[in-house]
C-alpha cells in the first residue's frame, strides 16, 4: 500500500518533471488548473486570461493538457491525477493565499452557469461536481450539506444506476477531502461507501451500522449495501461416540473415572455467493443514448438529444506485466437476435438472415488493446512468431494498437493466456455483436443514429438526419467517449476489431451457441481463409460502424495490416452465474 507521503513525493516529481520540460511559469497555470475537477480547453483558457495573462503564454494551455499531469476522460474533457491535484492546490495556497483560491472558485462557478446554459453535451452530474469543487472554497458548509443530502436522497437498492450514483458521490467527496477537512464525518462516510462497494470483508459490523452527522444531515449506510456475512449452521448428525480408557478407573486423588457417550455436531458456513476463479469488482461508468426528436417545423432537421446515465457493472483486473493492467468486463449470458433487418439503412444480405443466438457468460476488454498493453505482452515468451513491439502508425500509450494482423492478435492472446493461466482469445462474431448491442436492437447501441460527440468516425457523412460532426482523421485515446450499457467503450468506430471466425457470405447455417464459426481447420496459426472485422473505424462512414456490419471491403485477409485495424480480447474463465 502506498503511503500518503509517497503519493505526495510522486506527485511532486511529476510536477517538477513537467516544469523542467517547459518553464517555471507553467507551474502557475497548473496550480490554477488544479482547482476544477474536470478541465476543458475553454476553461483553461479562461483561467490563464483572467489570472495569468502576462505571465504564461497561450501555448502552455496545450502543453498542460497533453502532459503527464492530465488524462483525457471524455471528448475535450481532462482530469488531473488525484495526488498531483492535491499537491498543486497546496502549492497554490502557499504561493497565492486564500483570496486567489476564492477568486478562481468564483470564476469556476460562473463558468459552470455559462456551460449549463450553452453546452448541452456536458452532463449535469459533471457540472454539479465542478460546482462543489468551487463551493468548498467559498461556502464549504453549503457544499458539505449538499453532498450529504445527495448521499441521503440516493435511493439505494439492487439498481445498478443507484449504486453507480453513490459510488460517484463517494469518489467526489474523497477528491475534495483536503478542502472538507472540517467535515471529517462526510469524508469517513465516503470512505466507508467505497470500501463496501469494493471489498467489505475487512469492515467491522459496528462501522457498517453507525451514523454520521454532517451539517445537520444524518447519514447511515443503506441496508441494501450492508454485506451479508456468512451464517454459521450446525447440523447434529446423531453420531454417537464412546470414550473409554485402558487406564485404571481409579486414580488416587481424582474422582472415579466413568464411561460416557456424546453426539458429534458439524459446523458449516453458508456461502453468500458462488465462488469463482476471478476477483470480481464493481465499477461505475457513463453510458449514453441518442434520441432524434422531430421538429414541429417541417423544413427543419430533427433535433439530436443525448441522454447520459450513470451505470455499473462488474469486472476483474488482469496484470499483463510490469503493473500494466487489463480491465475485463463481465458480459452476462443471454439470447439476442443477430444480424440486421431488411429495413435497416445500409444493411446487406451479408448480415442476414437474422437469427437467435444464445451466448454464455464471458468477459471482454473494456477498451481496445492499447499500445502500452501491446508492448507489455510483446516481450512475453513467443508461442508461434515474433511480435513487433511498436507496430502502430499513430503513437501514444493510450491509443489503440493498430497495424496488427489477425495472426499477431492471436499470438498476443496466446502469450497472454500462458502468462495469466487463463484462456484469452479474440471474440467470436456472435460474442462481439452481443457485447456491442448490450440489449439494443437499433443500428447503434446509442440508438437509431450516431454522432461524433460519442464516437470517432468519418462524421462528415450522415447516417440518419444527425448534424454533420467532427472528422478527427486519426485514432483517439481509448475510453474518452461514453460506454454502452455493459460498460464497453469504442464499440463503434476508432479502429476495426478482429474477430475469431472465418468470414461467411451470410448467416445460413450459422452457429446459435455464440461460438466461432470455422470452415474446417481449428489450428489458428494455420488458417488461411478470410477473417471478420467489426465495429468501423476513424476513417469510415457511419454506415460501416453499425452493430451488425461485417467488413468484407478488404476481403479481410488475415495478414492485413492497416492503421485502422486493431482488436480487443475476451476471456472465458471457469465462472458460475
Amino acid at each position: 500500500m502506498i503511503s500518503q507521503q509517497q503519493e505526495t513525493q510522486r506527485a511532486e516529481q511529476i510536477v517538477e518533471r513537467f516544469v523542467r520540460r517547459f518553464q517555471p511559469s507553467y507551474k502557475l497555470l497548473a496550480c490554477h488548473a488544479a482547482l476544477p475537477l474536470v478541465l476543458t480547453p475553454e476553461l483553461l483558457n479562461f483561467l490563464r486570461v483572467q489570472f495569468l495573462r502576462g505571465e504564461v503564454t497561450w501555448v502552455a494551455e496545450v502543453d498542460l493538457l497533453l502532459s503527464d499531469l492530465c488524462r483525457q476522460v471524455g471528448y475535450e474533457l481532462y482530469a488531473m491525477d488525484t495526488a498531483v491535484r492535491a499537491y498543486l492546490l497546496e502549492e497554490m495556497q502557499r504561493e497565492f493565499g486564500d483570496e486567489r483560491m476564492k477568486d478562481v472558485a468564483r470564476l469556476l462557478i460562473s463558468y459552470v452557469k455559462h456551460i449549463y446554459q450553452n453546452n448541452p453535451y456536458i452532463s449535469p452530474k459533471k457540472l454539479q461536481a465542478q460546482q462543489w469543487a468551487a463551493m468548498v472554497y467559498i461556502e464549504p458548509e453549503t457544499a458539505a450539506r449538499e453532498i450529504a443530502q445527495n448521499f441521503k436522497s440516493t435511493a439505494i437498492g439492487r439498481s445498478l444506476v443507484n449504486r453507480a450514483e453513490i459510488a460517484r458521490l463517494a469518489k467526489i467527496t474523497q477528491e475534495l477531502a483536503p478542502q472538507l477537512n472540517s467535515y471529517v464525518e462526510l469524508v469517513r462516510y465516503a470512505q466507508l461507501v467505497s470500501k463496501v462497494l469494493t471489498d467489505a470483508s475487512g469492515v467491522e459490523e459496528s462501522e457498517l451500522r453507525r451514523s454520521y452527522y454532517v451539517a445537520g444531515v444524518e447519514l447511515s449506510l443503506p441496508e441494501e449495501l450492508i454485506p451479508q456475512r456468512p451464517k454459521i449452521l450446525t447440523a447434529d448428525l446423531g453420531l454417537q461416540s464412546t470414550v473409554t480408557t485402558d487406564s485404571p478407573n481409579s486414580i488416587p486423588g481424582f474422582p472415579l473415572l466413568q464411561t460416557f457417550q456424546f453426539r458429534i455436531p458439524t459446523i458449516s458456513f453458508e456461502e453468500t455467493e458462488k465462488s469463482a476463479d476471478i476477483n470480481l469488482q464493481p465499477f461505475a461508468f457513463e453510458a449514453a443514448t441518442i434520441e432524434l426528436k422531430k421538429s414541429v417545423f417541417l423544413r427543419r432537421n430533427p433535433e439530436l438529444i443525448i441522454y447520459r446515465q450513470q451505470q455499473t457493472n462488474q469486472y476483474f483486473i488482469e496484470d499483463v506485466g510490469n503493473g500494466i493492467l487489463l480491465e475485463m468486463v463481465k458480459i452476462p449470458s443471454g439470447t439476442f437476435k443477430m444480424g440486421a433487418p431488411k429495413n435497416e439503412k445500409g444493411s446487406s444480405n451479408l448480415e442476414r438472415p437474422q437469427h437467435l443466438v444464445k451466448v454464455p457468460t464471458f468477459f471482454m476488454g473494456k477498451y481496445q488493446v492499447t499500445q502500452r498493453q501491446w508492448r507489455a505482452v510483446a516481450v512475453l515468451p513467443k508461442v508461434d512468431h515474433e511480435l513487433e513491439p511498436e507496430p502502430s502508425y499513430f503513437k501514444r500509450d493510450r491509443l489503440p494498437v493498430e497495424k496488427v494482423s489477425w495472426y499477431d492478435a492471436v499470438e498476443f492472446c496466446a502469450r497472454l493466456s500462458n502468462h495469466t493461466r487463463r484462456e484469452y482469445r479474440l471474440p467470436s462474431e456472435a460474442e462481439w455483436e452481443y457485447a456491442c448491442r448490450a440489449g439494443t436492437a437499433t443500428p447503434f447501441h446509442f440508438g437509431e443514429t450516431i454522432t461524433s460527440e460519442l464516437a470517432n468516425y468519418r462524421a462528415r457523412e450522415i447516417y440518419a438526419s444527425e448534424p454533420e460532426g467532427k472528422y478527427r482523421k486519426r485514432t483517439t485515446s481509448v475510453g474518452i467517449f461514453p460506454a454502452n450499457a455493459f460498460g464497453l467503450h469504442d464499440m463503434h468506430g476508432n479502429i476495426w476489431e478482429w474477430c475469431l471466425d472465418d468470414l461467411h457470405d451470410n448467416y445460413e447455417n450459422a452457429p446459435t451457441d455464440g461460438s466461432a464459426w470455422f470452415n474446417d481447420d481449428n489450428n489458428l496459426f494455420q488458417k488461411s481463409h478470410r477473417a471478420v472485422l467489426r465495429g468501423g473505424s476513424w476513417d469510415f462512414n457511419p454506415v460501416y460502424c453499425r452493430s451488425a456490419y461485417r467488413n468484407n471491403l478488404y476481403q479481410s485477409g488475415r495478414n492485413l495490416v492497416l492503421n485502422s485495424i486493431g482488436f480487443r480480447v475476451v476471456c472465458c474463465p471457469n465462472f458460475e452465474e
